[in-house]
């Protein structure tokens, strides 16, 4: 078996996931597998320490923590040219292990790293910011951005329902010009969803159509609606029936998409909430990420 690195962010899931060290030592200890524990101590600390690890000959990079710390070992991993990655979630959102199958039990996600199945799953860029899941603008974006100053002062679930109240009274609808492939066209929207991840915002399965390893992106894109139809559209997107919604939602697949927005926006990558340029372009990498799945 491969020389495994946990590579652990202490502050993933509101400072709990520092607890699960213990819990790792004492399964690793039990495989005999030679392993190793480091904790990340500031942001995009996961690419250097993932980087650091492949060069002494750690070939599974695990990461320890939400969706925002398995992008940067990914970063890692890929910018290295080697290495395995390997997730145990244990953040807030874990929307990339939902996709992947990943159990939340530290117990059976480990044993997922040492016996579970390895697929190469697909690579996106917006811009030039590689994400694994799922990038998108609009309403959901702008959630994600006023739920970040509710839990200053609020730290639950009840956040997020929050910020989504917020965000309804707050919003205003966006211009776009998107052109998906050769399809091209101008209109108005609440929100466009781009990835290969079928989850976002913990648990939100906005492209229930999506398969991660088949070099594809898939789209969900909410036209324009009145804000009283998009408070009861939004919990359709718990179990994926919103895209049942024709009127309202449009679905595509695609290797390549451009967004040029008229108005504000942000742009919310794999958790991580950057502002908006004027034009956004999603493109497919060549290279593909080994992971460790189960399925």
């Amino acid at each position: 078996m491969d020389k495994i690195l946990f590579i652990v962010n202490p502050t993933a899931g509101g400072g709990k996931t520092q607890e699960l060290v213990p819990t790792i030592e004492q399964i690793m200890d039990d495989t005999k597998i030679e392993y190793n524990i480091v904790l990340t101590e500031k942001p995009k600390d996961a690419i250097s320490i993932a980087k650091k690890g492949i060069i002494k000959g750690y070939e599974t990079l695990v990461a320890v923590g939400g969706d925002g710390t398995v992008n940067e070992v990914a970063r890692g991993i890929l910018e290295s040219g080697n290495g395995k990655l390997g997730i145990l979630p244990s953040g807030t959102g874990n929307d990339m292990a939902r996709t992947l199958n990943i159990d939340f039990d530290p117990v059976k996600a480990i044993d997922t790293i040492i016996n579970g199945n390895k697929k190469n799953i697909d690579v996106g860029f917006v811009n030039d910011r590689l994400f694994l899941n799922i990038a998108s603008i609009g309403f959901d974006a702008e959630t994600v951005k006023n739920t970040e100053s509710v839990k200053k002062k609020i730290r639950s679930n009840i956040a997020y329902i929050i910020g989504v109240l917020i965000t309804l009274f707050k919003f205003k609808d966006k211009k776009i010009q998107l052109e998906i492939d050769d399809y091209s066209v101008d209109k108005d929207i609440s929100l466009i969803a781009v990835g290969n991840g079928r989850y976002y915002g913990g648990g939100l399965k906005i492209l229930p159509m999506a398969i991660p390893d088949d070099g594809n992106f898939y789209i969900c894109i909410v036209n324009k609606v009145a804000k009283i139809k998009l408070f009861f559209l939004f919990p359709t997107i718990f179990k994926g029936k919103h895209i049942k919604l024709k009127k309202h939602v449009e679905t595509f697949k695609a290797k390549k998409i451009k967004v040029v927005t008229k108005d504000t926006a942000y742009l919310n990558v794999d958790g991580e909430i950057y502002d908006v340029e004027k034009e956004t372009l999603f493109t497919m990498g060549d290279r593909k990420l080994p992971v460790y799945v189960n399925y």
